[in-house]
Formats: structure tokens, sequence, C-alpha cells
């Protein structure tokens, strides 16, 4: 008999899994539909994620065009028990811009300056960088083979256990040499 996730662990540890990070992946579209994947250094506030983008990277383009993105953290591959397992948190985000002359734009800046230190005095007057806010909407957790969890709801916290199709196996061996594989 399988027993099912402690779901209220699972929200906490998916909650603290991008602590451990400094950058995010992005995942954005160009206007014509194009989709560009690249990284950017992130500063988490209340939920959001925010990143400071020089228009110089064709993701802050990207963004301006297509105020949605997908934002990735994952596993680092020498940290996984299965490459094919890496943990990972998976967010599909709406954007929003802040301008240099908002409160929020100085708050968060003060937050970069924090975490990044000096070497923000450098990039922080550059006029080609914006501010941007990625909010999430929904997403996805993975932490392991067959604990994948679906999020949404307000501040994601509707979890829930992503086991409406299971792995299929062509044949009884294969099944059990998935189940052996699988097991901790």
């Amino acid at each position: 008999m399988t027993t099912s996730p402690d779901l209220d662990s699972i929200r906490a540890a998916c909650r603290a899994f991008p602590q451990g990070f400094k950058t995010l992946y992005l995942g954005t579209s160009a206007s014509d539909g194009q989709p560009e994947a690249s990284y950017a250094p992130f500063v988490a506030d209340k939920g959001k994620y925010y990143v400071y983008l020089s228009d110089l990277a064709r993701h802050s383009a990207n963004l301006r065009a297509n105020p949605r993105c997908s934002v990735l953290f994952i596993e680092a591959e020498g940290e996984a028990q299965h490459l094919f397992a890496r943990k990972r948190l998976t967010l599909r985000c709406a954007v929003r811009e802040h301008e240099r002359s908002s409160e929020a734009f100085e708050h968060m800046l003060a937050l970069f300056q924090a975490r990044f230190g000096k070497f923000m005095e450098v990039i922080r007057p550059l006029q080609d960088f914006r501010l941007f806010e990625l909010a999430p909407l929904s997403g996805s957790y993975v932490a392991g083979f067959a604990k994948a969890y679906a999020l949404d709801g307000h501040d994601l916290a509707d979890i829930r256990h992503r086991q409406e199709q299971g792995h299929l196996s062509p044949d009884a061996a294969s099944q059990s040499r998935l189940a052996q594989e699988l097991s901790p």
C-alpha cells in the first residue's frame, strides 16, 4: 500500500529550495516567438523574484516584448542522486518592469547591494539596466522519481502530487527493474 506524501513538508521543501541559489535560469520568448534560455542573478522578496538586466542581453528585450517567463532552479549535477531525477522547481511567471524612479526600484536595488556587494555600485547607475519583477503564477516541483508536484493558487500554496499517470513499463520484468532502480 502506498502512502500519500506529507504535502505540508513538500510545500516547505519547495519554498526553501530556491534559497540555496544566487542565480536562476530564465526562459523567455522573443516578440517573434523564438525561445531563449539564459540565467540571471536574482533577489527574492515576498514570494517574487527580481532580476536586474542589461538591454544588451536578449532576455531583457524579450521580457519587455512578452511579459511572461519561466524560471528554473535545479539541483547541481554533482549533488543529484540520479541525473534523470534532479530536484527542480519550475515557475511560470508574470513579468513587470519597475521604473528607476519607483520606491520598489530603490528597495530592490538595496537588496541587490546587500546580496551582491560592491559590484552593484558599478552596474546600478548604468541606464541600460532594468529591474524586472517575476511573479509566480503556477509551477512544478520535482523532488525525485515519482515525487512530482503541481503548484497553483495564491502564493502557490495549493500543492498536488502529480500521480495521474505513472511511468509505463512494457512488461513485469521492466517494471521490477524500474522499481529497484527507484527505491532509496
